[in-house]
């Protein structure tokens, strides 16, 4: 049974490239091996179907590979879509050793396919190689749109200009077609100067706005952002300013959400990336700059939520809610001599003070509502955590801008504990109004996804939290915690 958070036996997944039909949605990915390390073995696109995102259909390798002499040696991210009953892929072919050597260049690639499962590489007909200025190594990502205004084909992919991967050169580069064979170099479309290069870039309308959907591939962020405008025109001038969307500076998720990109089943649309493994199984491993995260890991979704002034946050997934069927009955394992009180199962932690839980199952869920008494208190949840633990990890609601917002820590706990760990802090989002949070929190093994009243979304991967107890804590002020539910499958 492959898990909630995808990854098949003996595979790490890297980039996704969703497309959804028919209440389908078809996950082209590419799969690690892991040998002898991340990004080892050359890939293609393998495919997974899924109608409701616990249950895959696999059926492996869909884009083959080329050989190891082939310009697709790596068969490198993309875009899928369709026209008429033909679907099309424009992707990035790679031979990363001759590329190294600079014996070839990446380069963009056209497939097409009868049943969106076994595709006819047009290698020979369609190339799209570096234009002179760019980096030749960093030519990638290629994504397509039908611009109705112009009645044309859009492409958009993130590259670089010059080799020095400190400057702050990444940029969107633009070809337009008629035909989808004949394309036409237009330049820069987005030159922000904010970052060192992109990757998977996602254009996508939805209600009134346009948005696009990158990765900023910059070893100090490394994060999935966004930016909006009411036409496409407006998005780009957005980006120039660049005037962000909202106060998270259009970030939608932690650094260990990566390379998301999007995809609609008519209704919903809903964002899929990958959650990075740690060298080590080292919970403090987070990949904080200069250190880069391991490549590939477990395929995390999650729903895009669109609010009433267009900005978006990214929430939890029906299909996956619905999938810890099982309830655990709670036990208090420990807690602080003062500071906790008990009624009906409800908990007033004041001061610093904790209330330790029985041990969690493999793949749980947990809910609960957290309201503060004032914008200052600070408290949280912690996992990995015994009744004697030297040092155990927290997920820290902790006040930032005089208390005017708020922004998730993770932090060793504990007498050996190091405090905060830099790199892997949530974006910062504002306090609640009526200072209540409704919590949930789906784990599946060591990948942790938290969401925060349909407005926060915080990814991270801690090992050792399945089948240990977890805690409830309060570190300044007082706080209630109610409806507290954990279930799992």
């Amino acid at each position: 049974m492959h898990k909630v958070y995808y990854q098949p036996e003996g595979i790490w997944v890297g980039d996704i490239m969703p497309y959804g039909e028919d209440g389908t949605f078809y996950l082209y990915h590419q799969r690690d091996t892991r040998n002898p390390g991340p990004f080892g073995e050359p890939f293609g696109w393998a495919l997974a179907t899924t109608k409701d995102f616990v249950n895959y259909k696999d059926f492996g390798e869909s884009l083959e590979r080329g050989g190891d002499e082939e310009v697709d040696q790596y068969i490198y991210a993309g875009t899928v879509f369709k026209v008429g009953d033909k679907y099309h892929a424009l992707y990035t072919g790679c031979n990363r050793d001759k590329v190294k050597a600079r014996l070839m260049k990446q380069v963009l690639l056209h497939a097409t396919s009868d049943d969106a499962v076994k595709w006819e590489k047009n290698i020979a007909e369609t190339l799209l190689p570096p234009q002179e200025g760019y980096d030749d190594r960093n030519w990638r990502d290629p994504f397509v749109l039908w611009d109705e205004e112009n009645e044309e084909y859009m492409l958009i992919l993130g590259t670089r200009v010059g080799e020095d991967k400190r400057l702050m050169t990444g940029r969107l580069v633009k070809f337009t077609s008629k035909d989808l064979t004949n394309w036409e170099f237009q330049g820069d479309w987005w030159n922000p100067g904010l970052y060192t290069m992109f990757e998977m870039p996602d254009l996508f309308k939805m209600g009134d706005w346009w948005y696009l959907v990158y990765s900023d591939q910059n070893a100090v962020s490394r994060k999935v952002c966004y930016f909006k405008g009411s036409t496409l025109e407006e998005l780009k001038q957005m980006t120039a300013a660049p005037t962000f969307p909202d106060n998270k500076e259009g970030v939608l998720d932690s650094r260990a959400f990566y390379a998301g990109k999007t995809a609609s089943n008519g209704t919903d649309r809903y964002i899929w990336g990958w959650c990075p493994t740690r060298a080590g199984n080292d919970n403090t491993a987070v990949g904080a700059a200069p250190a880069e995260p391991e490549w590939a890991g477990n395929l995390v979704m999650h729903k895009i939520i669109q609010h009433e002034d267009g900005t978006l946050s990214l929430g939890s997934v029906e299909g996956i809610l619905n999938k810890y069927t099982n309830n655990t009955t709670l036990k208090v394992m420990a807690k602080s001599e003062t500071g906790v009180a008990e009624n009906n199962d409800n908990y007033t932690l004041s001061g610093d003070a904790y209330v330790l839980f029985n041990r969690l199952n493999i793949h749980n869920k947990l809910t609960f509502t957290v309201t503060a008494s004032s914008n200052e208190d600070v408290f949280g949840i912690s996992l990995v955590r015994g009744t004697d633990s030297e040092k155990y990890y927290s997920l820290i609601i902790n006040p930032e801008d005089n208390n005017s917002n708020r922004k998730i820590n993770f932090e060793q706990k504990g007498k050996e504990g190091i405090g905060f760990i830099a790199g892997i802090d949530s974006y910062k989002f504002p306090v609640p109004a009526d200072n209540i949070y409704h919590v949930t929190i789906c784990t599946d093994n060591s990948v942790c996804t938290v969401y925060i009243n349909d407005n926060v979304a915080y990814t991270n991967r801690i090992y050792g939290l399945q089948k240990n107890c977890w805690s409830l804590d309060s570190y300044e002020g007082s706080i209630q915690v109610s409806n507290i539910k954990v279930s799992y499958y």
